[in-house]
């Protein structure tokens, strides 16, 4: 499960799809050069393509790993396939990552444990719909919405907060999303 030091860059827009999220491009540079970013319930991994086409390494996990199976064997990749709400133990505890990355996904109990992971210089970038989505399209269910404020109280603790939102979206479809920037400046 090891990653080399110095993997090669993915070249930009080597693979075809969803474009990574806006939130998470514009703060790609908070994340130490070349560090190891964690890219949670990472779907068709339009984030970990964003980050190794950046020459950083990836941790992609996901329950169902066939959106992102074009990356194994890539250097800078390191592929993990769990049920994260199988109600065990966080699968990463004890490791440390420089970003953590995180979107349109909510599973609660993880949460104190993603905000462990994270490195001293390290940053979480998260993004998810919250509570008002229910009004818009799904998630509806309010296990899967954010409440107000949830990300700041998450965060505040441990982490600077560099930039956070909670508002009405109309791209791509209308939602309520809430968002995150923030960074471990100490232990």
């Amino acid at each position: 499960m090891n990653v080399p030091e110095t993997p090669e860059p993915l070249p930009a827009g080597w693979h075809p799809g969803s474009p990574p999220s806006p939130w998470m491009t514009r703060f790609a540079d908070l994340v130490p050069p070349g560090g190891l970013v964690l890219d949670l319930a990472c779907g068709a991994g339009r984030h970990s393509r964003h980050f190794l086409e950046r020459g950083y390494r990836v941790v992609a996990v996901d329950r169902d790993l066939r959106g992102v199976n074009d990356l194994a064997g890539h250097p800078g990749a390191e592929l993990v396939e769990v049920d994260l709400e199988d109600g065990g133990p966080f699968v990463l505890a004890g490791r440390t990552f420089d970003g953590v990355v995180v979107a349109n996904y909510l599973y609660r109990p993880i949460l104190g444990d993603l905000v462990k992971v994270i490195g001293v210089g390290g940053v979480l970038l998260y993004e998810t719909f919250a509570a008002g989505n229910e009004l818009y399209s799904s998630p509806r269910n309010p296990d899967y919405l954010l409440r107000r404020g949830e990300l700041l109280d998450l965060a505040r603790p441990h982490l600077e907060v560099v930039a956070y939102e909670d508002l009405k979206v109309s791209s791509p479809k209308p939602a309520v999303v809430q968002r995150i920037a923030a960074v471990r400046r100490n232990s």
